[in-house]
């Protein structure tokens, strides 16, 4: 009998990869801190004994929730300026706390307080776009969890540097040091077209295509956005960047809330990822993205929860039903988007958008252990007739009881391993003190 690290015995397993399954009576062996077998309880008791044994009689096991979205150190700012639209609430509000507030510190403290509510909610990796990302990445390494540290790209100066050559420089040196990261991974992150002009793109159109690197963009997020694109170009901001070469299978397209037909066949044809961010775009009346249509022309739609200062929340549980819910409505179609492909939204689909499908996302032997479980015994899941149902449609994040990063226990029966909660609520507190006093 072969001794492992790791055995979890669950009562149900979706290991996203076949799609569609819903194994029974099934257990993941880890080893390593990777997916070394997944086969039926019965076997894998007379085929390994482990140092580490977790009966899971209630439970569901499913790949880690990948939020491929979100600007985690904004959750200190979370309320601060409710209910406005996107460009006033960022050019009159957000912006200016961040220009006095935002400082390695800030950055730091929010990180904490995001990755937090994050693994909380069964999410074991992220795709960040935000400043100081050298601190977002330190926070992470620290918390044992899995980032994708955006290389911030704007036109103009920030506390984190003075142009586009500083912030490319800055960029590149933390590609440079986490490398070799298990934990973090790198995208180049220009924040939009309309913060962004053609020549720091085409340069990191250039690196991305060396450096094998993802890119990471909010484009065609709002009406406001489209229509001074075509003021100022008389082009819109997808045909923009399709003219500096950077539609293609390493682009992550964030909210994407203003499409047409054409632009929907474009992004099949360049198999280019987007992140849809509902709850965000709904709170700040945005647009719907057009799911339904986008899935159904072959193009990759992933899920991220936006920055808490705009959802107002990092429950990816609750952002992939209301993906769901949305998408339906828009489509006019109650088939438009099924329980399990809103789980593999939140799971596979997230892992493709950032470059990581063949490390995280699904529960097959070689990939890394990051994986959670879901107590399913509560009064509030019952009667259970359809896992998948329950799971996409009627699971708070409350229920996520263990959470695994790399094989690395980091949520135990609900309570943090990694992190003081204590010390991240008195630091949350300091900062609303300081803001808003």
């Amino acid at each position: 009998m072969q001794t492992i690290d790791t055995l979890i015995h669950a009562r149900w397993v979706l290991p996203i990869e076949p799609a569609n399954t819903v194994l029974e009576h099934h257990t993941v062996a880890i080893e390593g801190g990777r997916i070394l077998a997944l086969l039926p309880t019965s076997e894998a008791k007379t085929t390994f004994q482990a140092k580490q044994n977790f009966e899971l009689n209630e439970h569901a096991v499913m790949p880690g929730l990948v939020n491929s979205h979100t600007h985690a150190a904004m959750s200190l700012l979370r309320g601060l300026a409710d209910d406005l639209p996107l460009m006033t609430w960022l050019e009159e509000h957000i912006w200016p706390v961040e220009g006095q507030w935002v400082d390695e510190n800030f950055v730091q403290d929010g990180t904490e307080l995001a990755i937090a509510e994050m693994l909380r909610g069964g999410t074991t990796c992220f795709n960040d776009m935000y400043f100081f990302p050298e601190v977002t990445a330190h926070s992470a390494v620290e918390c044992g969890m899995r980032a994708v540290v955006g290389l911030l790209m704007i036109d103009f100066p920030s506390a984190w540097g003075s142009g586009p050559e500083a912030y490319l420089q800055k960029g590149l040196a933390i590609h440079q040091q986490y490398r070799n990261s298990p934990l973090i991974h790198t995208a180049f992150a220009p924040h939009s077209p309309y913060t962004v002009s053609n020549e720091p793109l085409e340069r990191l159109q250039v690196l991305a295509a060396e450096l094998e690197l993802p890119i990471h963009m909010h484009i065609h997020e709002s009406a406001q956005e489209v229509s001074d694109s075509l003021k100022q170009s008389g082009l819109r901001p997808l045909e923009r960047l399709d003219q500096l070469g950077l539609l293609g299978p390493r682009l992550a397209a964030v909210h994407m809330t203003q499409l047409i037909e054409s632009e929907i066949e474009l992004l099949a044809a360049r198999n280019v990822s987007v992140i849809h961010c509902p709850e965000s775009n709904m709170k700040l009346a945005s647009g719907f993205c057009p799911v339904h249509k986008l899935m159904q022309a072959g193009v990759n739609v992933a899920v991220g929860t936006d920055g808490a200062a705009s959802n107002n929340d990092l429950d990816l549980l609750g952002e992939m039903r209301t993906a769901s819910l949305l998408a339906k409505g828009v489509a006019g179609d109650a088939t438009a988007l099924t329980a399990h492909q809103s789980l593999q939204m939140a799971t596979l689909n997230g892992a493709r958008a950032v470059g990581l499908e063949q490390e995280i996302g699904s529960l097959l032997p070689g990939k890394a252990a990051d994986l959670i479980a879901i107590d399913l015994s509560t009064l509030e899941s019952q009667p259970l007739y359809d896992v998948a149902s329950l799971l996409a449609y009627a699971t708070g994040r409350h229920q996520v009881q263990e959470v695994w990063v790399n094989g690395e226990h980091l949520l135990r029966q609900g309570e943090l391993v990694t992190l003081d909660s204590e010390k991240v609520k008195r630091q949350a507190k300091q900062w609303r003190g300081k803001i808003a006093p």
